[in-house]
């Protein structure tokens, strides 16, 4: 009886928990927080300063006693204790219009497909310990084909390619399941650290994590492209030669130059999965085309260049940002109907 007097005060919750980012969801209210998944912490009192934008405000920039932290790597808790509080913060800002201490969410968080056991029950207890009643996990991709509304449920072939901040997420969708799939912690911040390196090696220039990210999306194209249509995107960091401020010029091909090498790997694993689904679900998947989706998908020509190499039609989901964390909600929604497409909870003593 309590329990469902409870329930009444609680709000059911999606989450897609990044690398880069963590978004959340709301029933019946959408989208509410969408944040980096990073948190500022002060060492010497262990202390939390700053969560999500606050604290990426502060990359690169902090003294030696405040810590930046992402205690999420290749989409998995890393840093269990600031995972914890980070989730805590963010449910705590999405119940604030319930009664706090009745307030006990069911929350669906999509995790990579590659996650162990020992991975999974720490999502779980995690969010468990931030204040959620129940805890639900989702395959990425799954959610992400939900999120863009695919026929998974039917005798269908769906393939959906989830490009994130630290894992990429490919799999062949049919009756409610992954049949086949591929997992690689190449996606969106390693192709920030390409960048990096690409100007250090060819500039003498050391650019901040921040500066790297801006040129990935307001200058890159996987396409070549004429010299009518490059961008140019003017990068300032560290000269390595002298230690002073440096200025230069990048362009459109010299930031391809950077990350196709990495993009390549994306599209080999991305044929590779398709060598392995079965036949008739490549039939499939060869006349309805592949999904793209997550803030990867974004990438510029990315779509043409997956088509070109792949021979198959690439459709980019609406809002490729926000495409998982709308399959939780819309799990949430249907949670009857679509309850047996979660993985099942963890063996409580898993961690032991």
């Amino acid at each position: 009886m309590l329990k469902g007097f409870v329930k009444r005060f609680s709000k059911d919750v999606g989450v897609d928990l990044g690398t880069a980012n963590t978004i959340v969801y709301l029933k019946d209210k959408g989208i509410i927080i969408n944040e980096p998944s990073i948190v500022a912490l002060n060492i010497r009192n262990d202390q939390i300063i700053a969560i999500g934008e606050d604290a990426k405000k502060m990359l690169g920039k902090t003294p030696n006693h405040i810590d930046i932290i992402k205690p999420l790597t290749n989409g998995v808790i890393s840093d269990f204790e600031v995972a914890e509080k980070m989730i805590k913060h963010f449910l705590t800002r999405v119940q604030k219009e319930t009664l706090g201490f009745l307030s006990r969410p069911r929350i669906v968080i999509g995790v990579p497909l590659e996650i162990t056991e020992v991975e999974r029950k720490a999502v779980e207890d995690a969010c468990k310990s931030a204040g959620a009643g129940e805890v639900h996990l989702i395959e990425q991709p799954l959610s992400a084909a939900v999120g863009a509304r695919l026929p998974i449920k039917e005798a269908l072939g769906n393939f959906v390619v989830e490009i994130g901040g630290g894992t990429t997420e490919i799999a062949a969708i049919s009756l409610g399941g992954v049949v086949t799939w591929k997992s690689l912690k190449i996606a969106g911040l390693e192709l920030d650290q390409n960048i990096i390196e690409y100007v250090r090696e060819n500039f003498n220039l050391l650019l901040g994590e921040k500066t790297a990210e801006d040129i990935k999306i307001k200058c890159a194209n996987v396409m070549p492209l004429s010299d009518k249509e490059q961008i140019e995107y003017k990068a300032r960091g560290r000269d390595l030669l002298t230690g002073l401020p440096k200025e230069i010029t990048l362009t459109s091909k010299q930031t391809r130059e950077a990350i196709i090498k990495s993009v390549k790997k994306i599209i080999e694993q991305i044929k590779d999965t398709l060598e392995e689904t079965p036949p008739e679900l490549v039939a499939d998947i060869h006349e309805r085309g592949m999904v793209l989706s997550g803030g990867g998908a974004l990438l510029g020509g990315l779509d043409k260049l997956i088509s070109t190499e792949t021979k198959i039609p690439v459709h980019l989901a609406d809002d490729p940002l926000t495409t998982v964390v709308r399959g939780t909600g819309i799990v949430l929604e249907e949670f009857e109907e679509l309850k047996d497409i979660l993985l099942p909870p963890t063996q409580k003593d898993i961690l032991k």
